[in-house]
């Protein structure tokens, strides 16, 4: 999984959560205020009037929201099944069996709460009810009017005695009325409605609550008056408060006559206020409130039932909402770790083994992740590991493909039936042919290496006989390869070949080719040879030349002129003769006994300047061409000189008699600027192939008269210099235009 998809997957996990809490938060809200609402509004006649548009509006607007809520969330499961993603049917499924568990017990709640709150409401209206405090009503009433009328029987009684008595007299006996009487305040007015005496809480106020002119009237028609005061106040306010005041209370007025019947005389009038019983007033106040509250919810009755059965209908849509959001939730719980599971599988089968998500969660499936992401763990290691060891692998068969390829040895492959398995390029060097065209071809059906395949096949069958011990665990044999019509080398080569058994019953062949040192060998043996010819024939040579020519002394003039003709011309040739021999010899000498060069910084160019003035007459010219300025290399200037001669001699031997003969000498420095090439060449026949392959062997020449040693020193002296030489022919348009010879030397520091 990439970085991207990781960052989104975390910001989708994360969104969803917000949405999920977000929708939590609003349901319990939402919840919340509308059970307060309807709490309020049943205890309230006027809020519940007043509020009820609007809260049914909110209910209808809640309910319309979790709908298109439960519809985004049918839509994006139905988006998800059809775009197949991992886990889609089984969310499905833990979403309806999460949300039938939820929804089926809340529609079954709902039904039930639904009758009984239809029905109950139905029986708070019930006529029996109605009755009951109709009845409690009445009974409060009579009650307070039965004790009203015996206030007023004993007001009267008091009023009469007190009539019979002047006002001083009068006022002197309020307090023994009031106790009589049990009230609590008695005042005495006057017909001005001045107070003339009082008793009881009263007689402390200066201005006492006097009646009105209205009352005063009409106690002189009715004598008798009596009111209950301070139940209002306690139906509409706060009962408590009524009782504690004392606010609930009989008041009663009566009429006391004069006791002087003139015209004159005024009357008075007596006002007794008396507290009704505390539990009187409770109870009654309490069964006025009941009725009331009664009569208003009759009223609304219609209101209120659709009040509850919304407030039922929403709760069982958060209930559905909640059950389908939890199962949703929880379905994404059990689906998750099925989810990265299957990511995690995807991409593993596709060679990704990058760390894997896990889940932090303690159930078994979220350890699933965790062991599935340990697992991918360990296998990135062990593929790690793997990879590592196989680079290991790959570099030391680099190395050794690197080594086999720069061998100067051919090493070959074989199968147990003698077929080519793999070849080195040192194997098609050695061999002249490409080898690896014949991969999975018998060696036998290389052209030309027929006679050294059935030699090799022979050797493992020997090596592999019973009769034959495996010394060392390998076998040697030189084969000797001869230049056929067939062959793909123009001379006999010499190999030295060693066969092993690989591990898996393979063949391995290895050969070199010996040529060049058995080249070595002959011209050391030629050394010897010439060293040991130098020293058996040189000796002869001076007595046989001195005697012959002292022979010829003493027979000069002592012959007839005819046998004197012969005898010089035999004495002349055995002269010649012996000349020649010795200059054989010589070379043999210098061949086999050559100095150790001496080596010093020297200037090539001024040696081969030196060197040039001694062929200015030459019948071949020689023609030099030289690196600008001073060129020092290391070299001994004598045996450089002999070198030079060998060299242009030999190329004015080659060109003979031949038109536009010339022979080029030049230097040049090469690229590095650690080696300076000092070449000769002519514009003779060249070099025969069969020479150019032997051409530093001794006695390997194509004139008459050569020895063969010349190419042979000059090889020796630049092996003592450290220096190389190549032989070649100069080629133009694939015609041979004369032979070059390349002489190398290190540069002087």
């Amino acid at each position: 999984m990439s970085t991207h998809q990781h960052q989104s997957l975390k910001l989708g996990k994360s969104g969803l959560r917000w949405v999920v809490a977000t929708a939590l938060v609003f349901m319990t809200g939402v919840g919340m205020v509308l059970l307060f609402l309807l709490t309020v509004a049943t205890r309230n006649r006027a809020l519940y009037e007043q509020n009820f548009a609007w809260l049914v509006g909110v209910n209808v607007g809640v309910a319309a929201l979790l709908a298109l809520i439960l519809l985004w969330l049918v839509v994006r499961l139905v988006l998800r099944l059809r775009k197949g993603k991992f886990g889609s049917r089984l969310l499905i499924k833990l979403a309806l069996i999460i949300g039938l568990v939820g929804v089926l017990p809340g529609l079954l709640i709902y039904t039930v709460s639904y009758q009984f709150v239809s029905r109950s409401i139905e029986s708070w209206f019930d006529v029996r009810v109605e009755s009951a405090l109709t009845a409690g009503l009445n009974l409060g009433r009579t009650t307070l009017d039965t004790l009203a009328a015996d206030l007023s029987a004993k007001t009267r009684v008091a009023a009469e005695s007190l009539a019979r008595q002047p006002n001083p007299a009068a006022v002197l006996a309020l307090e023994r009325v009031r106790e009589q009487l049990g009230a609590a305040d008695l005042v005495l007015w006057s017909a001005a409605g001045q107070p003339l005496g009082s008793a009881g809480v009263s007689r402390f106020d200066l201005t006492p609550e006097r009646p009105s002119p209205a009352q005063l009237r009409s106690l002189r028609t009715v004598r008798v008056m009596a009111q209950i005061e301070g139940l209002e106040e306690g139906i509409e306010g706060d009962l408590e408060a009524v009782l504690a005041a004392g606010q609930a209370r009989i008041r009663v007025l009566a009429l006391v006559s004069s006791p002087d019947f003139g015209i004159g005389a005024e009357p008075r009038y007596l006002q007794v206020v008396a507290p009704l019983p505390a539990a009187l007033v409770a109870d009654a106040m309490a069964v006025q409130v009941a009725n009331r509250e009664y009569q208003e919810r009759a009223l609304g009755r219609q209101g209120l039932q659709r009040m509850y059965i919304g407030t039922l209908t929403l709760a069982l849509f958060l209930a559905v909402f909640g059950a389908v959001l939890l199962a949703v939730l929880l379905g994404n719980q059990l689906v998750r770790p099925l989810l990265v599971l299957a990511e995690g599988m995807r991409e593993v089968a596709a060679g990704n083994l990058s760390p894997k998500p896990a889940l932090t969660s303690r159930d078994e499936l979220a350890g699933l992740t965790r062991t599935f992401a340990h697992m991918t763990q360990d296998l990135s290691d062990a593929r790690a590991a793997v990879q590592h060891s196989m680079e290991q692998v790959d570099a030391a068969r680099d190395n050794l493909q690197t080594i086999l390829d720069n061998l100067t040895a051919g090493v070959v492959v074989l199968d147990p039936q003698g077929h080519l398995q793999s070849v080195n390029p040192g194997a098609a060097r050695i061999l002249r042919t490409p080898l690896s065209l014949h991969i999975g071809q018998p060696l036998s059906a290389v052209p030309g290496l027929e006679n050294f395949a059935s030699g090799v096949l022979q050797q493992f069958e020997r090596f592999l006989s019973e009769q034959t011990p495996h010394q060392g665990g390998h076998w040697q044999q030189s084969f000797e390869l001869t230049a056929t019509g067939t062959t793909p080398f123009d001379e006999g080569i010499t190999l030295i070949a060693r066969g092993a058994l690989l591990p898996r019953n393979e063949r391995l062949l290895v050969f070199d080719d010996v040529s060049e040192m058995v080249s070595a060998q002959r011209a050391k043996a030629w050394g010897e040879v010439a060293r040991r010819l130098a020293h058996e024939i040189k000796n002869p040579l001076t007595p046989i030349q001195l005697s012959a020519e002292r022979l010829a002394m003493k027979l000069e003039g002592k012959v007839q002129p005819s046998e004197q003709a012969i005898l010089t011309k035999s004495v002349r040739t055995i002269v010649d003769q012996v000349d020649s021999m010795k200059r054989l010899v010589n070379e043999f000498r210098d061949y086999a006994r050559l100095p150790a060069a001496q080596l010093v910084a020297i200037d090539l160019n001024a040696l081969v300047r030196e060197f040039m003035a001694l062929y200015e007459h030459a019948p071949v010219p020689v023609r030099c061409e030289l690196a600008e300025g001073p060129v020092r290399v290391m070299a001994d200037a004598h045996q450089v000189r002999q070198v030079l001669h060998n060299l242009v001699q030999n190329a004015q031997d080659a060109m003979n008699g031949q038109p536009e003969a010339e022979v080029q000498v030049r230097t040049a420095r090469s690229e590095s600027g650690k080696w300076v090439r000092l070449v000769v060449t002519d514009r003779g026949p060249g070099f025969a192939e069969h020479i150019l392959k032997r051409a530093f062997e001794p006695y390997v020449t194509t004139k008459t008269k050569g020895t063969g040693l010349g190419l042979a020193v000059v090889k020796k002296i630049m092996e003592e210099h450290g220096g190389r030489v190549d032989v070649s022919n100069r080629l133009l348009d694939g015609r041979v235009t004369g032979a070059q010879v390349s002489l190398s030397f290190a540069v002087a520091n």
